[in-house]
């Protein structure tokens, strides 16, 4: 399964939600998992070296570059989980197409496609088996997000104290389910900022996660 990670305004948390959800499959499935870093951060999520050579956006680059190609540009980030990094390329409609089309396997692929400013990545993330559009409970957020060219299969909402906006308004704005609700949790910057989310995900942030996983 393909599973996009996008969201609508900067600071929302897709970066960290791609990467748990990563690491939750690659533990919990058969075949491992697959990350596939469309926004630039992944690497240091996971608290591994940052790339030297060639990315995903190098790959959709080259025409004629097949889904074998591609799968040698991935790097072990722990046992039954792998990356493919961004790459200095360009992203573009064809790429993206191409893209998800050489994902389509066997194994749960996660793509962290950003802050939704890339149109190809929300191309992707809207060819996806699941979208999955990660929302604070901010005004200004749900009325990007209303007004996004695709609507999400759901919603990660990580929520924050003294907000007036909540679950059931999201859903009723947006008409998609809210997936999971992750409470805001100062345990997960401290995991972040130490280089072990891909180690161990903070026990509130998994919990949260499991149901979309």
């Amino acid at each position: 399964m393909l599973i996009a990670c996008w969201s609508v305004k900067g600071g929302s948390g897709t970066t960290v939600v791609a990467a748990s959800l990563a690491v939750i499959l690659a533990r919990s499935m058969p075949g491992g998992a697959l990350a596939v870093d469309l926004a630039g951060d992944l690497p240091a999520a996971f608290g591994v070296p940052e790339p030297t050579g060639p990315g995903v956006t190098d790959w959709a680059s080259v025409p004629d570059a097949g889904a074998d190609s591609l799968c040698r540009l991935e790097a072990e980030v722990r046992p039954g989980l792998r990356l493919i990094t961004t790459g200095t390329g360009r992203l573009d409609a064809d790429g993206a197409d191409r893209l998800s089309t050489a994902l389509a396997g066997d194994r749960h692929v996660v793509v962290d496609c950003g802050s939704g400013g890339d149109r190809c990545a929300v191309a992707l993330a809207a060819s996806a088996a699941l979208s999955l559009l990660v929302l604070r409970p901010c005004y200004l957020a749900l009325r990007r997000a209303l007004a996004a060219p695709i609507r999400p299969s759901g919603v990660i909402l990580v929520s924050e104290p003294g907000r007036s906006l909540g679950r059931h308004d999201i859903e009723d704005v947006l008409g998609v389910p809210v997936r999971a609700d992750v409470a805001w949790d100062p345990a997960v910057a401290r995991a972040v900022d130490a280089g072990l989310l891909a180690a161990r995900v903070p026990r509130t942030l998994e919990r949260a996660l499991r149901r979309a996983a």
